[in-house]
């Protein structure tokens, strides 16, 4: 591959008038006065982010899934994991113990017992997950559950001795421009972190209904999936979930999850090992010139329709919280507690209606 360099841009010189030689003896000149130096200001940030990789390093794991290389099952391997000899260095390794690499990625330990948070399409169709810390131990993992539909997994692994751990921290009051690091095992090479800024909020990058990721600039490159971005207390912010690039590799375009969204489902599926979701069984659509969103479609037989919905009608607020988009009210019944009632603030004709709707289970086929 070849490295064009583009030239620096020349910089103008401009030079001092020379003094005038005045006849005669020459006489000395009297030096010009120059302001005091002003004292250099130290930017914004740290100055190494070595003590806080030091904290929280050891409880980002790599994770390796497999399956059987004797099985008629066989799954062929995706490209990203059988492309660059480092890749193949790492399923070569996989492969001496009698297995056939799926994937690489990484994930975290939330807690002592062994409890571990990573993405979904890390861990989904394996025969073994097998999990590696930092100081070289590697553990089997069982799946405890996956929620497809935020791309969340959680697994778990037995150790004899309590494990290192991260804690939450709140992604909500993380601000674009905030210092973040990032930590995984970008191609299957083993713990490495990046650093950079939280570059936006609220992308929504078409991978589901509940996009809303943080995009970083901090480099994340496939591996990476499933590992953790901390703020500076080494708090986890966010998890590590996607990049776009024209090339596969970090382009500066990296989408992490943020922690409001991935403690709940990491709860429930710690809980239950399955994620219930509310359900309103109506089409929802954005107004262009109005604040809210317009009922498009409703139902038979749902609860939006045994609640009063009608065709036309715009939900303007739920449970008390405004709704301004589409998105905004999925995602707040996807939240709501399935056969739990919530109020329903609709304008109808121009006039303001509270509906009590009786929210419903989402059907797994909509998963």
């Amino acid at each position: 591959m070849k490295t064009f360099l583009r030239s620096l841009p020349v910089l103008a010189v401009t030079c001092l008038p020379g003094a005038e030689v005045a006849a005669g003896p020459a006489r000395a000149q009297p030096l010009p006065a120059f302001a005091p130096a002003v004292p250099l200001v130290a930017p914004p940030g740290p100055t190494s982010f070595a003590p806080l990789v030091r904290k929280v390093v050891p409880a980002v794991v790599n994770i390796a899934v497999t399956r059987d290389s004797d099985s008629g099952n066989r799954k062929k391997l995706p490209s990203a994991v059988k492309g660059t000899p480092l890749e193949r260095r790492f399923r070569e390794r996989m492969r001496k113990h009698g297995d056939e690499v799926l994937g690489a990625g990484s994930g975290f330990i939330l807690d002592p017992s062994g409890i571990i948070v990573t993405n979904g399409h890390v861990v989904e169709d394996a025969d073994k997950i097998t999990v590696a810390l930092m100081d070289g131990k590697e553990y089997s993992a069982q799946l405890v559950g996956i929620d497809d539909l935020t791309d969340i997994a959680v697994i778990k692994i037995k150790s004899a001795t309590p494990l290192p751990y991260l804690e939450w921290g709140d992604s909500r009051l993380v601000q674009v421009g905030d210092w973040i690091v990032a930590a995984g095992n970008p191609f299957g090479l083993g713990s490495s972190v990046t650093a950079g800024i939280v570059s936006a909020r609220g992308r929504d990058i078409g991978t589901g209904p509940f996009d809303d990721f943080l995009q970083l600039d901090a480099p994340i490159n496939p591996g990476n999936s499933g590992g953790p971005t901390f703020n500076l207390a080494g708090q986890v912010i966010a998890l590590n979930t996607a990049i776009v690039s024209p090339t596969g590799g970090s382009v500066g375009l990296g989408f992490s999850i943020p922690s409001e969204i991935v403690i709940p489902v990491v709860e429930s599926l710690r809980r239950d090992g399955h994620i219930d979701r509310g359900w309103l069984g109506a089409t929802l659509e954005d107004i262009i010139t109005h604040n809210g969103t317009r009922v498009a479609e409703v139902d038979h037989n749902s609860p939006a329709a045994r609640g009063g919905l009608k065709k036309g009608d715009v939900i303007t607020a739920m449970a008390g919280e405004h709704m301004d988009t589409a998105r905004s009210m999925i995602r707040a019944v996807a939240a709501a507690r399935p056969n739990t009632d919530v109020q329903v603030t609709v304008q109808r004709q121009n006039q303001p209606i509270t509906l009590t709707v009786h929210i419903g289970r989402r059907p797994r086929s909509e998963d």
